[in-house]
């Protein structure tokens, strides 16, 4: 725990963090808000002065100098099972800035959450509110003025990824892996096409298979279930078998897993196979589950930084990848 200042001692500064470590108080106020972008030498700087400091945020202090009530609004949809990563990560960065949360939660929808925006900006009660919740896309340029809003565009009111969430690009950096190991014959099995998510993955599947000019790339529309990526490989003929199947998620690989073991084919040495979403599940497969991760965590981070940055007038956090590959035993060299 860092020391507290003992009675009639005055709190540390961040002006003094900053003298201390030999940064600007900007930098400092980057590090409290967690910014993934710091180098690890200024991190370590600036957490070593802030310890022998003892500094923490002083939120009286702060609200009677700026008339502000330092506390934050976080909108989460009724359903929230999706949001509770990137919950974590924005209670975090708040606060380590040292505002205090209030969690509401909405039911009825995105016009119900724009109304709960305007309940929330109209009661005084926050300076900011930090909508995890989705809003009618065209209320984007009518959020009330009376609080600083930030609305994380990355699911849509039936909880399907849109915005950064749904970026598919990490599909061309599975291909662009299996094509290093000499994987020409490529199959994806897509998810629910109503997904924007599903929509990107197949999009950038199909751009990469053209850019590698891969001599066959097949695709296998279906939902998210494991049954249809199980469909999906009893369906192939030997002719149309693939050396590599990419799958939209875990789920699918698992249903291709099965389905590719049935008809005697072994992962990885006659089929790689990789998913997405990194559920728990696919690392204790066998073999191993090559997948992508998504980050909601961070995805959470940065929207709360952006707010933040929003009341302060200061410039808005740069953006950062969200996904990334994970690569375990189920890939592997083409065969021969």
């Amino acid at each position: 725990m860092p020391p507290t200042p003992a009675a009639g001692e005055r709190r540390a500064t961040i002006w003094q963090v900053a003298e201390r470590a030999g940064v600007s108080h900007q930098t400092v106020s980057r590090f409290l808000r967690g910014d993934p972008g710091m180098k690890p030498v200024t991190k370590q700087k600036v957490s070593a002065a802030v310890a022998e400091l003892g500094y923490q945020p002083n939120l009286s202090a702060r609200s009677m100098r700026t008339r502000r009530t330092q506390r934050i609004g976080v909108l989460l949809p009724a359903d929230s099972a999706f949001q509770a990563s990137a919950l974590s990560g924005a209670i975090d960065v708040a606060t380590a800035e040292g505002y205090a949360v209030e969690v509401f939660s909405v039911d009825g929808g995105a016009r119900a959450s724009f109304e709960k925006v305007h309940q929330l900006a109209d009661s005084g009660q926050v300076d900011g509110i930090l909508a995890l919740a989705p809003l009618p896309p065209e209320t984007e340029n009518s959020y009330p003025g009376r609080a600083a809003i930030v609305a994380s565009a990355d699911y849509d009111e039936d909880a399907r990824s849109i915005g950064a969430m749904a970026d598919g690009s990490c599909i061309a950096d599975l291909m662009e892996g299996l094509h290093a190991l000499g994987h020409r014959r490529f199959l994806h099995v897509a998810g629910d096409q109503t997904y924007a998510s599903a929509r990107n993955r197949r999009r950038v599947f199909l751009e990469t298979a053209e850019r590698l000019a891969l001599p066959r790339a097949d695709i296998h529309d279906g939902d998210w279930s494991p049954s249809s990526g199980y469909r999906a490989v009893l369906a192939l003929t030997e002719r149309d078998r693939p050396t590599a199947v990419i799958a939209a998620s875990d789920a699918l690989a698992a249903g291709v897993l099965n389905g590719a073991r049935e008809r005697g084919w072994r992962i990885p040495e006659d089929l790689s196979l990789t998913g997405w979403d990194d559920l728990s599940l696919g690392s204790f497969l066998q073999p191993t589950l090559t997948t992508v991760k998504d980050d909601r965590r961070q995805l959470g981070r940065t929207a709360m930084s952006r707010l933040i940055a929003a009341l302060r007038s200061e410039p808005l956090p740069e953006e950062r990848a969200l996904s990334r590959v994970i690569w375990r035993a189920s890939t592997g060299p083409a065969p021969a």
